[in-house]
């Protein structure tokens, strides 16, 4: 591999563009250490908490609309800047919002941010890389975003112990901030990696993919010869993309309507949204509130959901390492039934909470080895397969369709959970979630092919 590609060079743009996923991490993870406190400043229904927690999802709703034309338009490059100017503008206006409705305004402009960098920056890797690690490189992304979700916990649970503890040091804004109104901190603390990744992604290359689709193909092939070694190897590669662009004589929307692609759209559609159903978002947004309900303190609940940050970036490290080897199918089939089993019990845990009493530890590893099944699979697997399963010509509007379905079910749980667990209680919720993974399994197993050590134009044309 070493002989073929310059790996260490690839490494260097993969781990600059996955950053954006330590952004999204964090945006998505840090509402749940803020969900309490929110609540009780704004006095908050359970319909109008949904709210706060969701809509942010609008904003990623819209994000990811616009992400793929924008990609197509202005490239890969310059749509992950702007993405990054949404974040830094959201986290900074968060931290200052006087109302909740100009709270919920800036949460929406991060969640732009959001949504857009969840197409754009696992696009621009599967791009730049070279097949035998192509799923490696994408899993990149969700280590990061992995590493965001820990990130905005460990700041949660650091910010809320300082709050408690520190004495007022007299100026009103970092009091106001850091202390007396401690969600502030944790929402604005996102604006110094975000200020970071807007500096460093213009550090960046285009992606030759999308330079040579805009009939840049010097460029193209500058970029081709700094990531791989050979001559020959650049010519095979621009070879390729000039016979899958050369076969593509339709418009994009009309290549996007030919039978077969837009089944693929459908299928990528229906494992974005159905993955949504599966708890994963309802952990992530409401574990400390999840917590809570079993009779963990606010401190300990926070300190709960530290640990089930942990356990999600061990397990996507090692899912970085086997995906490529395993299989992204493979995957899939052992991790969503290891969910549905760790769903079952929690769902169990809380049927007989009030019988059988048992200790919160239980319920806390029955949570880590869902987090572990589901990290190991369906986010793992999800951006890695989004990014690959589309033809260059199509890529971006397809991905934003896929995206929006995401995106839209990742609404509709963020703002039907806290009526879930009080409409059907927790157990009644999380059984639902363990049959929403049927589906998702069948259409895995029957609809989507194996694209492991593919090209991306041999999976073009397994579609066609």
């Amino acid at each position: 591999m070493n002989k073929e590609v310059n790996f260490a060079y690839l490494s260097f743009l993969s781990i600059v563009a996955a950053l954006g996923g330590f952004l999204f991490g964090y945006d998505t993870a840090v509402i749940s250490g803020t969900i309490s406190m929110v609540t009780k400043q704004f006095d908050l229904s359970p319909v109008m908490q949904g709210w706060y927690v969701s809509s942010a999802l609008i904003g990623s709703i819209l994000g990811v609309s616009i992400a793929g034309w924008f990609s197509d338009l202005i490239g890969r490059k310059k749509s992950m800047g702007l993405s990054a100017l949404f974040f830094l503008i959201s986290a900074t206006g968060c931290a200052l919002a006087t109302t909740m409705d100009i709270l919920v305004v800036y949460r929406i402009l991060g969640g732009i941010g959001i949504g857009m960098i969840s197409i754009i920056s696992p696009m621009y890797i599967s791009e730049i890389a070279h097949e035998k690690i192509r799923g490696s490189l994408v899993t990149l992304y969700q280590l990061a975003i992995t590493l965001g979700f820990l990130g905005a916990y460990l700041v949660n649970f650091k910010l809320l112990d300082h709050s408690t503890s520190a004495p007022l040091k007299g100026n009103h804004l970092m009091d106001l901030v850091f202390i007396k109104e401690v969600w502030r901190g944790m929402l604005g603390m996102e604006a110094i990696p975000a200020a970071i990744f807007l500096i460093i992604v213009f550090l960046l290359p285009e992606s030759p993919r999308w330079l040579f689709m805009k009939n840049k193909e010097n460029k193209a092939v500058k970029v081709l010869s700094d990531i791989f070694r050979s001559k020959e190897r650049v010519m095979i590669q621009l070879k390729d993309m000039q016979q899958a662009l050369s076969k593509q004589q339709l418009s994009t929307w009309e290549t996007l309507k030919t039978p077969a692609l837009f089944k693929a759209v459908l299928i990528g559609a229906a494992i974005a949204i159905l993955g949504q159903f599966m708890g994963v978002n309802a952990v992530l947004y409401y574990g400390p509130s999840i917590f809570e309900q079993s009779g963990l303190s606010g401190g300990d609940a926070l300190f709960y959901q530290v640990l089930v940050g942990g356990v999600n970036v061990l397990t996507t490290i090692l899912a970085f390492y086997i995906i490529d080897k395993v299989g992204r199918k493979k995957l899939v089939y052992f991790g969503v039934t290891g969910m549905i089993v760790t769903l079952l019990l929690i769902s169990g845990y809380f049927y007989t909470e009030n019988t059988l009493s048992f200790p919160s530890h239980f319920l806390l590893i029955f949570f880590l080895a869902y987090i572990f099944f589901t990290a190991i699979s369906i986010s793992a697997v999800i951006f890695v397969l989004l990014s690959e399963m589309y033809p260059t010509k199509i890529r971006g509007i397809a991905m934003s369709i896929s995206g929006f379905s995401l995106w839209v079910g990742t609404f509709i749980v963020g703002q039907l959970t806290p009526w879930l667990l009080e409409t059907l209680s927790p157990e009644g919720t999380f059984l639902l979630f363990a049959i929403m993974c049927l589906p998702y399994m069948y259409i895995i197993w029957k609809l989507v092919p194996e694209t492991t050590g593919k090209t991306l134009e041999e999976i073009e044309e397994f579609w066609k």
